[in-house]
């Protein structure tokens, strides 16, 4: 069973048979390998049904133009759930869906940085190459015209890497006191620069939306031109942003009694944050453990977490089900997440949204998207054996120690 999980997840067998044995021993045995693998396989089988075709002999290519030919078809449901007509601008696709997200966000509240400390820093260093991008004379209109959010977005697909390192080291200056809780932002800029700059961020990461995390901000960048699934990839693209913004912002919320917060954002804004929790030899990253006690694996800590966090820090967005709720057909994407076919050539995700990035970038089998299954696929089978009693125990009572505050006695 460890092989089919072993190539689902891209990994080489030996050394992922050895991590299984490693965690099977330390949550006594539970055989959660097997019971994932076992699911994994009879939830693909019926999928697969679902779309019309036979499990039994359906190849990796044709599963993945169905999958991509469904999706083009669903495209047109969403499009017609937000009331958009068939011959509408490409921006107005893109605006509509934004403000779709930011109604579903409307409740959310994230810990972030204030906009008047964000502006003070982009002020500081100056940012000329965003400045000519976005065809301003100076920075104080720029400032004027531009909101933060969206002007640091630019700012990340304009500046050089030495621009931004001299950012990140600004940021190790700040305090809980330079942040606040907000309502996350979607935003679709409308300057007549926005779309060259669009182009030549698309081009190297092929999307067009950029997060800011530190802001609470998710900008969706303009296009010129209309593309295939397009809502439907800016509405997942954007809902995976979202939930990534809230697991950040219930880690420097923890980290506001603790020394070193400007080090703790930094540091979090470089990389995925670690927790001090060992599981088979690697430290596991905070995003799981968000997403552990925000998925239903196992209760609310509040011994562990409060008073600076939340239960409701720790929800998630389910694409599946934000696009059920758009058009119930859509529920075919629920528990797909994780899901694949193996082939000859390798796994066929089942993720929606990585069959979304494969039809709106026009990617040929061969270029198929995989990365955003096996992310999740490696998360619940972490989460299987957390879920265990004994390793329940060990992950709450190190993140209890490593989360308290720390008292400076020489203050």
């Amino acid at each position: 069973m460890s092989r089919v999980l072993a190539e689902l997840l891209g990994a080489h067998e030996l050394p992922f048979r050895q991590q299984i044995q490693q965690l099977e021993r330390a949550a006594g045995l539970p055989s959660a390998d097997v019971r994932l693998t076992a699911h994994i396989m009879q939830a693909t089988r019926d999928k697969i049904g679902e779309l019309g075709l036979d499990p039994a002999d359906t190849t990796g290519p044709e599963l993945y133009g169905v999958l991509q030919e469904r999706l083009r078809r669903d495209e047109v449901l969403v499009r017609a759930a937000m009331n958009l007509r068939a011959d509408i601008l490409p921006a107005d696709v893109l605006a509509q869906t934004a403000k779709r997200l930011q109604k579903l966000a409307r409740k959310d509240e994230l810990f972030v940085m204030k906009q008047a400390v964000a502006k003070k820093i982009i002020r500081k260093l100056k940012p000329k190459a965003t400045m000519k991008r976005l065809g301003y004379r100076s920075m104080e209109s720029m400032l004027k015209h531009e909101s933060v959010p969206q002007l640091l977005a630019a700012c990340q697909a304009t500046e050089s890497a030495d621009w931004h390192d001299a950012r990140l080291q600004l940021y190790k200056k700040l305090q809980p006191k330079d942040f606040e809780l907000r309502k996350p932002q979607c935003i679709v800029p409308s300057g007549k620069q926005w779309p060259k700059l669009t182009q030549a961020h698309a081009q190297q990461h092929k999307n067009n939306i950029i997060a800011v995390p530190e802001l609470g901000a998710v900008v969706v960048l303009p296009l010129e031109h209309d593309l295939p699934g397009l809502a439907i990839t800016t509405f997942i693209v954007s809902l995976h942003a979202l939930n990534d913004m809230r697991a950040l912002s219930a880690y420097l919320k923890l980290q506001q009694l603790r020394p070193g917060f400007g080090d703790a954002l930094h540091a979090a804004i470089i990389a995925e944050p670690l927790t001090d929790v060992e599981l088979a030899g690697e430290k596991l990253p905070w995003k799981i453990v968000h997403w552990f006690y925000g998925h239903g694996h196992v209760s609310y800590r509040p011994d562990v977490f409060e008073p600076h966090a939340q239960p409701e820090d720790f929800a998630w967005h389910s694409a599946g089900t934000e696009l059920a709720a758009l058009q119930p057909v859509l529920a075919f994407w629920q528990q797909t997440d994780m899901l694949g076919l193996l082939d000859s050539g390798g796994a066929v995700s089942l993720n929606v949204l990585d069959v979304a990035l494969g039809l709106c970038n026009g990617l040929s089998y061969t270029e198929r998207v995989v990365h955003n299954m096996r992310e999740t696929l490696r998360r619940e089978l972490l989460a299987r054996y957390i879920h265990e009693d004994n390793l329940q125990q060990m992950l709450s009572g190190a993140l209890e120690k490593q989360l308290t505050p720390e008292l400076d006695f020489d203050a």
